[in-house]
């Protein structure tokens, strides 16, 4: 595979043409405002013009590519730097913490988040024949990868059908397969096949996973879980932690706690009924949890939140 390092110089400069384009229209889409999502399926476009204060998400199954600036993704033990020449890969629902480290007026963070899901790659693997890893283990759900000038090339063409609404249903399906395709043969290949084939500990875990994610303010059976990926609760736990960084009581606690604040956010609930709605039967735990992971009570968060929302750009 080509490198940076060892491209000649045509390559170099048409890499860089390609990167100054997608930039260019990531700027105009996104000239008035921090975050566009338009008709393309899964394609979000984000701007920022100073660096960032930590923010906790959920990070969905997705490559982050950034055409100009540089950000930080933490997970519970390790974090992960990215910019202009590293993408971001996400396998899996991870809770993380992320900030844009690099951004200014003159010179903004431009960047964008193509969300995929595990069928797609299953599928992909199977039109083009392309090998299960060796290896059945299980490798953390999220690293960073070079972006070749073919990726890079992919993005921008999918970036720019946005300026043709007309040709998005049929090219936007293309582009986005050819993305899908390079991030399989590339340098991270590996770990999204892994989470893509049936029968890898990567793939058991990703399922039980979804099953959470989905079933978050049940009561947490470890047993359960273990049972849905056909392993031992040990192990089951052992691998857990292995793919996302946290034991999967954590992995709830932190799908309750953002979804609460989502509720209380957007759907204006109090504290108390988010807390119940979400899982937890005793409010005061719920407060004490938020504060732990947010870094202040409930309605002091909810309201800086807010107050953070009526001072961003239109």
């Amino acid at each position: 595979m080509k490198t940076l390092e060892n491209i000649d110089i045509l390559d170099i400069i048409k890499w860089e043409d390609v990167q100054r384009a997608l930039a260019s229209s990531i700027a105009r889409w996104t000239s008035n405002c921090n975050q566009y999502q338009g008709a393309i399926p899964g394609l979000i476009l984000l701007r920022h013009e100073t660096p960032t204060e930590p923010s906790i998400g959920l990070t969905e199954p997705s490559i982050c590519l950034i055409a100009q600036g540089a950000k930080r993704i933490h997970l519970e033990d390790k974090a992960f730097d990215y910019d202009a020449h590293n993408y971001l890969l996400s396998s899996i629902h991870i809770p993380s913490t992320y900030q844009v480290t690099s951004a200014s007026h003159d010179e903004p963070y431009l960047g964008l988040v193509l969300r995929f899901d595990m069928k797609e790659l299953s599928q992909l693997m199977i039109d083009s024949n392309l090998p299960s890893p060796r290896t059945k283990g299980v490798d953390r759900g999220m690293a960073t990868g070079e972006v070749t000038l073919p990726l890079l090339s992919a993005f921008q063409k999918l970036v720019a059908l946005l300026d043709s609404p007309a040709d998005i249903p049929i090219l936007a399906p293309m582009l986005h397969r050819e993305i899908l395709y390079r991030l399989l043969i590339g340098e991270q290949g590996g770990k999204l096949r892994q989470i893509a084939s049936a029968g890898s500990r990567s793939n058991q875990v990703a399922r039980a996973i979804g099953w959470l994610k989905s079933n978050y303010a049940q009561q947490l059976k470890i047993e359960d879980l273990a049972a849905m990926a056909n392993m031992s609760p040990s192990s089951f736990h052992s691998h857990f932690r292995s793919l996302t960084s946290f034991s999967p009581l954590q992995f709830q606690k932190h799908l309750r706690l953002q979804e609460a604040r989502r509720l209380m956010l957007a759907e204006d609930l109090d504290a108390t009924r988010a807390a119940f709605q979400v899982g937890y039967e005793s409010s005061s735990q719920f407060s004490r949890e938020y504060s732990r992971l947010f870094g202040a009570p409930p309605l002091r968060d909810v309201s800086k939140l807010r107050q953070t929302e009526v001072g961003k750009p239109n």
